[in-house]
């Protein structure tokens, strides 16, 4: 036990390659700080002062990212953010805005390859005192985020006919994979689901469901399956508490989590991780930038600051952590307090207040 010194072994181990530490010491510690767009800075204005009610030891570096053409005409973020994330390591984000046929890449994925954030983990936990179709919900999504059909190699054959290319790649299905397996272990979870569709895609899907299998075989202790990807949404639906750790490629896990998240109120209320393979890691709202109640002082802010939570405890700042979501979940369970999308009428300033109150009444 280091009582000042947190450590944090990222799970991004590829092949027998040491996974790196990070270590957060006690203290005042940095975060870049991505406000996004629309609603994006009222939600991190709500964050930043529920964090400031419970003390937490954090400062924040704000930082804006849009777009800019480098040399040869390349996308990428502006260079103070870039150098910023590379010196903190973490950000919290809120929703970005990438304007449809812009010319540029999405600003989520220049900011995955960029930082290369190969893992999006988003944990589905049903909320009590927010009523859904579900109730026991309990399950965490994990998403290839580098490659796939996302990989954005697309190109015209002739004209009306285009092609768009899946990358699948050995290294990044092994990595995902282990990571996977590696969360499941540490966070105490019993059984891993790979996700595919290997018996239409047999090369790709099939590199990637083959990589699972391998490393199936060094976690003997984690129960393994494999599963369709149309056979999981028809059972998810079903009864989704038989399912505990999902690991897909990247198009399955954008669909999926977004699913997964329904189950349990929608994007409103649901975390979300972007772990990188040199220590970095984002995490971020992944709802929509609202511009339509934006400025309005009518914006949920939970996703954000469950996504913050999950921060802290990648820092090891666990307590601080705990205290937040408790006060959070409470919130919600009394219902007296409550945005518009959680069924109440009160403002954001006011749910954001409610939850500083119930932070400050734990000291």
């Amino acid at each position: 036990n280091l009582p000042f010194i947190f450590l944090l072994q990222l799970s991004h181990v590829v092949g027998a390659a040491k996974r790196p530490t990070v270590c957060f010491r006690r203290g005042l510690q940095t975060v870049t700080l991505i406000p996004g767009d629309g609603i994006g800075p009222e939600i991190s204005v709500a964050v930043m002062k529920i964090f400031e009610a419970a003390k937490v030891p954090i400062q924040w570096e704000e930082r804006n990212v849009t777009a800019i053409q480098g040399p040869g005409g390349r996308w990428m973020i502006p260079p103070d953010c870039k150098e910023s994330m590379d010196r903190t390591l973490i950000g919290l984000k809120g929703p970005l805005k990438t304007p449809i046929a812009a010319g540029h890449p999405s600003m989520n994925l220049l900011l995955r390859k960029t930082f290369d954030l190969y893992a999006n983990v988003r944990p589905c936990v049903s909320i009590e005192g927010y009523k859904t179709p579900y109730t026991d919900v309990d399950l965490v999504t994990i998403r290839e985020n580098t490659e796939g059909e996302y990989s954005g190699i697309e190109h015209i054959i002739v004209d009306g006919v285009v092609q768009s290319i899946k990358l699948i790649t050995e290294d990044a299905s092994r990595r995902i994979a282990e990571y996977a397996f590696e969360y499941a272990r540490n966070n105490q979870r019993n059984s891993v689901t790979a996700v595919h569709k290997a018996n239409i895609m047999r090369m790709s899907d099939g590199l990637f469901l083959r990589k699972c299998r391998e490393v199936a075989e060094h976690f003997k202790d984690i129960k393994f399956t494999e599963m369709y990807l149309d056979t999981v949404c028809l059972n998810m639906v079903q009864d989704p508490t038989q399912f505990d750790v999902l690991v897909m490629p990247n198009l399955y896990g954008d669909i999926l989590s977004d699913l997964c998240a329904g189950l349990i109120g929608g994007l409103g209320v649901t975390p979300s991780g972007n772990i990188g393979a040199n220590g970095v890691a984002i995490f971020e709202s992944v709802h929509g930038t609202a511009p339509d109640i934006a400025g309005l002082d009518m914006a949920n802010p939970t996703a954000l600051l469950l996504s913050a939570v999950m921060m802290l405890r990648h820092m090891g700042m666990h307590d601080y952590g705990k205290k937040i979501e408790t006060a959070c979940f409470d919130t919600i369970r009394d219902k007296k307090v409550l945005t518009g999308d959680l069924g109440g009428k009160s403002k954001c300033s006011e749910f954001t207040e409610e939850i500083c109150r119930r932070v400050r009444d734990m000291d």
